[in-house]
């Protein structure tokens, strides 16, 4: 059976190791001149070289030459991942005080290293503190933010990066040819952008796209988009030029067509934000709809939330702001061919959106476009009053558990079409923040008929409501507000 290419060719010394010169060059001279540290954390997204690194240096620190096919008995690898519990880690400080069978020093890799739990974290820390002569710790982790203080401030960390585009392709380049893979450079560098930094996915992305073609067949950038159910490059070009042109016709058409192909919505985001990371030191006009773009993942229909996201990024600036401040106005409608007319002239902006409100209401959704394209923009304005918190809490009791059990210990404040949720704590607002149950808030609000809400989280009580209490709280550093009641 072959050897998948991500571990033919993984690096063998420190030397070979690709975009981490920051990192290498400094363990060379520290172990050069016999500086090793008793514990290092290495830290940084996954598939750029922690754990390579890691071996390497293990190796390097005993004078040993790395070789992934042989095993050394003073090198100890644990994956905190299955090994995470309070008794792995005791079992581990009583083994660290027997010295080495045969190298200089008796070296533990513990990989993902975050998922340790707080007990066994407890239990390491004093032996990483204090730990015998003969021994090193090296911990890496994709998450160092998981780890308590006291383990990062035991350690020498070092931050690695995500593998440069260029980095990549020319070490996908070489692979390719070693490896008699015919493959063009449109293919190498969306190979890169796709792999987002992680050299093991590249590598691992070229493996399987050499075994889909023929022996003398060209790896192409088509053959990539087809196989990823990736939008064509020149259509993700169309997007952005149809934004910046204003063209909501031509950007609805687009999108349609993409959808229709089956790509989904948070592959084309994916798409849409590199093509944008790469234009934004010449278009800094395009870094406000990269922000919009970020929450598309997050939205219970992500496909209308991108719609919603070009779109409002293609009407003129002029209309979206008046539509904004004019508070009487609860719906505007205009046809995508007015809203390209304003665009293009210098008429008023409040007399355009007064003329346009004024037109009977038309349908309120875009149609997928057929020999002529006609659309429907619809602006709606939130109505508070269609909030109630303790019927909204009550539905996500009878409905999602896990999120009521974060959600009651919260407070709300509401302004206007801001659901502002106090969460009295970061773990309540991380857990409400994160991808499992921000799209669930949203879902909950719409099926009991609230649409427009943007919900933000704050990790403290909510401010005082009397000034005198606010003014107080300020001076004391923060404070909660609770109501004392005679008995």
């Amino acid at each position: 059976m072959s050897k998948a290419l991500y571990r033919k060719y993984r690096s063998k010394s420190l030397d070979e190791v690709i975009g981490q010169k920051h990192i290498t060059d400094i363990l060379s001279r520290a172990i050069a001149s016999g500086r090793v540290s008793h514990a290092y954390l290495l830290t940084g997204p996954r598939g750029v070289g922690k754990t390579s690194v890691a071996r390497i240096l293990a190796h390097e620190i005993n004078g040993l030459k790395y070789d992934e096919e042989n095993t050394n008995l003073d090198i100890i690898e644990i994956d905190a991942a299955s090994n995470n519990g309070v008794e792995d880690v005791r079992d581990l400080r009583d083994k660290v005080s027997i010295a080495p069978a045969s190298a200089k020093r008796k070296i533990y890799i513990i990989d993902e290293v975050h998922m340790l739990s707080k007990a066994a974290f407890n239990a390491l820390l004093k032996t990483l503190e204090e730990p015998p002569e003969h021994v090193v710790f090296i911990l890496a982790t994709t998450n160092v933010e998981k780890l308590p203080a006291t383990i990062i401030s035991r350690t020498q960390r070092f931050s690695f990066r995500p593998i440069s585009v260029d980095d990549a392709v020319k070490h996908l380049a070489n692979i390719a040819k070693l490896e008699n893979i015919k493959i063009d450079d449109d293919a190498l560098k969306l190979i890169a952008i796709r792999s987002d930094g992680s050299f093991r996915d590249s590598i691992s992305l070229l493996d399987q796209l050499s075994s889909l073609v023929e022996p003398k067949q060209t790896i192409t950038a088509q053959l990539i988009e087809d196989t990823l159910g990736m939008a064509p490059t020149e259509v993700i070009d169309q997007l952005l030029d149809a934004v910046e042109a204003r063209n909501v016709s031509k950007l609805v058409e687009l999108l349609n067509q993409t959808f229709n192909d089956g790509i989904s919505s948070n592959i084309l985001v994916a798409q849409l934000t590199a093509s944008i990371s790469q234009r934004v030191a010449e278009k800094p006009q395009l870094l406000s709809l990269l922000d919009g773009l970020i929450d598309v993942s997050k939205s219970p229909q992500p496909q209308l939330k991108l719609l919603s996201v070009l779109g409002l990024a293609a009407l003129p600036k002029q209309v979206v702001k008046t539509i904004a401040l004019a508070a009487p106005v609860l719906e505007v409608s205009a046809s995508i061919a007015e809203l390209e007319k304003i665009a293009k002239t210098d008429k008023p902006a409040d007399h355009v959106v007064r003329q346009i409100a004024s037109r009977p209401t038309v349908p309120k959704h875009i149609e997928k476009p057929a020999a002529k394209v006609e659309a429907e923009v619809v602006i709606k304005k939130a109505e508070a009053t269609d909030f109630d918190w303790v019927k909204f809490v009550e539905y996500v009791r009878q409905h999602h558990v896990a999120l009521y059990s974060v959600l009651s210990k919260c407070n709300y404040a509401l302004d206007g079409k801001d659901l502002t949720l106090y969460t009295n704590s970061n773990f309540y607002k991380k857990k409400l923040d994160d991808t499992k149950y921000s799209p669930l808030l949203n879902k909950c609000l719409q099926e009991l008929g609230v649409y427009g809400l943007d919900i933000h989280t704050i990790p403290t009580a909510p401010p005082p409501t009397d000034s005198q209490a606010a003014a107080i709280a300020v001076i004391m550093g923060g404070g909660e507000e609770v109501s004392i009641e005679s008995v």
